[in-house]
């Protein structure tokens, strides 16, 4: 892949009068959340004696339209004045569908020189990396594209899991609201965990998240394994998830031997039997907890031999427990007032 030549590049000076120089990348079909989100918690900081100065750029030096239809106007081109302290690229639905264009990936090259950090919100992980500024380098973006961004560009390692990720100077996130986590870190890193928690307090947001992106990864959306004896195992532990799912059983089920069964798991999915049948019951477990079952029963109708095994499957994928995964996610019923009169709409 052929990135913009930035060695021999003229460094700009980096802004020292004005605050802090917080320059974000924007583009006709950008996520508003991806930029506004941050920018209220650089806003909010500077309300507790921060000094940040967020100023947007596109690619032209035009203002751009957002992917909810908001026009949103810009402060000037790439090199509309000194380097920014911190340089952040948003995100938006437009990618990875579709190739990121020259103009935008050299906007990105040209803001990045000078720049003491560098970080991305969502999808504009993409950008970064074909601007080469994720070579080498950890990164994350939303659980959905996560598995393209690591075959588009192999000198990237990314962590699917990951809120945020920090490799040197260079940050990523997640998906949308995860830009507000960056943003956090960013200040946290700049102003210390005081002024950061009455950020976070101020904006009714956590300070740092627990868990990692799986805890917000629909059920059983990922991509179906390519090979057809793989998909048809999705389908049987879906419909009998409490059924006997071991290796020899799904092998004898597909007329193939355990170990042709074990090779394809490896060679596809890069994963074990036993422990595939595992994340599909897992997944079947969230979704019941959603429905608002209870965790015993989510354990027993997912498949799993007892509350306990689930239980430390939810600690090692999301680093915390059923009834925690629960009261945060939900559903939220209408309840009785204290007048005993139910509100429904």
């Amino acid at each position: 892949m052929n990135h913009p030549h930035r060695d021999n590049a003229e460094p700009r000076r980096t802004a020292s009068v004005g605050g802090h120089l917080v320059a974000v990348l924007v583009y006709d079909g950008v996520k508003l959340l991806d930029v506004a989100g941050p920018a209220e918690v650089f806003a909010e900081a500077n309300r507790l004696g921060a000094d940040y100065r967020v100023a947007l750029v596109s690619p032209t030096g035009e203002d751009v339209t957002t992917s909810i239809g908001i026009r949103i106007a810009v402060n000037g081109g790439p090199d509309f004045q000194t380097a920014p302290h911190t340089f952040l690229v948003a995100g938006g639905d437009i990618y990875p569908r579709t190739a990121v264009p020259r103009d935008l990936v050299d906007a990105a090259a040209t803001v990045s020189v000078g720049a003491k950090r560098v970080a991305s919100i969502c999808t504009g992980a993409f950008i970064l990396a074909e601007a080469g500024l994720l070579d080498g380098k950890r990164a994350t973006t939303h659980w959905k594209v996560a598995h393209i961004l690591a075959s588009r560009y192999p000198l990237t390692r990314v962590e699917p899991d990951a809120i945020y990720v920090r490799d040197g100077t260079t940050y990523t996130s997640a998906g949308v609201s995860a830009g507000i986590d960056l943003a956090l870190a960013l200040v946290e890193e700049d102003h210390g965990s005081d002024l950061t928690r009455e950020v976070a307090r101020a904006l009714v947001v956590y300070l740092q998240r627990a868990g990692g992106q799986s805890q917000f990864s629909a059920p059983l959306q990922g991509s179906p394994p390519r090979t057809p004896a793989l998909r048809s195992i999705v389908d049987l532990v879906t419909a009998e998830p409490s059924s006997n799912h071991s290796l020899t059983e799904l092998a004898d089920h597909l007329n193939l031997s355990p170990r042709h069964l074990t090779r394809l798991f490896r060679d596809e999915l890069s994963t074990t039997p036993a422990r595939y049948v595992e994340s599909i019951r897992f997944d079947i477990a969230k979704a019941l907890l959603d429905r608002g079952h209870t965790a015993t029963q989510a354990a027993e109708r997912a498949g799993f031999p007892s509350y306990e095994a689930l239980r430390r499957v939810f600690a090692r994928e999301l680093e915390m427990s059923p009834a925690a995964y629960q009261r945060r996610f939900r559903t939220a019923h209408r309840s009785e007032t204290a007048t005993g009169h139910a509100t429904r709409s």
